[in-house]
């Protein structure tokens, strides 16, 4: 068998085309697994990864082939649902997904809810990255960021990246009624007078219940309304109450956890997307799970 110099060359850029091919997925993109993700994940966030950390993966398999990441607040099995049929086979949530912060299983063992979300991952193909501690830890803070993005307090923050953010003069009412609009949230609880004159906000996203320390943000003269997500009724709320009933002027907005963090899981899509550019990456925001009672 004889070869001439265009066949040589032709063959070479053959096989050269079939070598490439390897490791590309049915859309001619190159395969990237669930710990491929992780790891990039984990060389952006621009710290050390922690080794006492609730961020890893808490379901499903880290060597399967992502096809499409859904970020979101909290995987419930209702936005896992949505995510399998949008075509998503990997989720990167903010808060657990089994129901504790460490998201521990053994005491779940037997539950039939927690077995039918654990055949339905199973079942899909897909695989939960949980994202937590050091998407909050990142400078800025994710979650802090895409709250004030969502709110439109990016000219109100007291610094690039603060908790802290003064307005004009306004009323708690004027600023839950903004609130409310901008985080599509139904089911805020506020302490306070309505017509209380505001400046000075202090906003702590999700939980808010570390003792003596929100105690002292609440205590601070200059500030009028704190805000969170969810609190103990018999910790924030509580000593809200007695500041105002000592005379005080101050307020306490409860946005529920869900809507407080959301928005900083739409920025996490955002943020995700030019790390992994060979998968689609969508945000899936929770649904509201609270109804008001009217008497």
């Amino acid at each position: 068998m004889t070869f001439t110099r265009r066949s040589f060359l032709a063959g070479g850029a053959a096989l050269a085309s079939a070598t490439g091919m390897r490791g590309l997925g049915q859309a001619g993109s190159p395969t990237l697994s669930v710990m491929d993700v992780v790891e990039r994940i984990k060389g952006k966030v621009g710290m050390p990864w922690m080794a006492q950390t609730v961020d890893r993966i808490v379901a499903g398999d880290g060597n399967i082939q992502v096809r499409g990441i859904a970020t979101t607040m909290m995987a419930t099995l209702e936005v896992i649902q949505r995510a399998v049929a949008a075509g998503n086979n990997m989720i990167v949530t903010h808060e657990p997904t089994f129901y504790s912060h460490q998201d521990t299983t053994d005491e779940l063992v037997g539950d039939p809810t927690y077995q039918w979300k654990r055949k339905f991952l199973a079942e899909h193909g897909v695989a939960v990255f949980r994202f937590h501690d050091h998407w909050h830890r990142m400078s800025p803070d994710g979650i802090n960021e895409g709250m004030t993005r969502e709110l439109g307090w990016e000219k109100n923050a007291t610094e690039k990246g603060s908790h802290e953010f003064v307005f004009p003069p306004t009323t708690l009412k004027a600023l839950v009624s903004t609130m409310a609009t901008r985080l599509n949230a139904h089911s805020m609880r506020i302490v306070g007078d309505p017509g209380l004159e505001v400046r000075h906000v202090m906003a702590s996203w999700g939980y808010a219940s570390l003792m003596p320390k929100m105690i002292m943000v609440a205590a601070r003269p200059d500030i009028d309304v704190v805000i969170c997500g969810e609190t103990r009724e018999w910790e924030m709320v509580e000593y809200v109450q007695d500041q105002i009933a000592s005379g005080l002027k101050k307020a306490l907005i409860v946005i529920n956890h869900v809507a407080s963090e959301q928005a900083g899981m739409r920025y996490c899509a955002e943020w995700l997307k030019p790390i992994v550019p060979e998968v689609p990456v969508t945000f899936m925001a929770n649904q509201e799970p609270f109804w008001i009672a009217h008497a």
